[in-house]
C-alpha cells in the first residue's frame, strides 16, 4: 500500500530528514520519500495513515493524507 501525505513547514533539509526518520519510525512503513520542495510524502507499507500523520505533527509540521 502507498500512502501520500501533504506536508507543510518544511524549509530546509534538516526538516526533510527529521519527516523521513519519524516516517520511517511508524511499525509497518517500507519506504519513505520526502520532498521539501513540494511539501510532499510517499510512504510504502502497511502504516496506519493516522500514524503517519501523527507522526509528522509530533515533529512540528503539518500533515494531512492526500486523496
Amino acid at each position: 500500500m502507498t500512502t501520500e501525505l501533504t506536508v507543510t513547514g518544511m524549509t530546509c533539509g534538516h526538516c526533510e530528514k527529521a519527516v523521513r526518520e519519524a516516517l520511517q519510525n511508524v511499525p509497518g512503513v517500507q519506504t519513505v520519500q520526502v520532498d521539501r520542495t513540494a511539501g510532499h510524502a510517499t510512504v510504502t507499507g502497511d502504516a496506519d495513515p493516522q500514524a503517519l500523520v501523527h507522526a509528522v505533527t509530533e515533529e512540528g509540521y503539518a500533515a494531512q493524507v492526500r486523496a
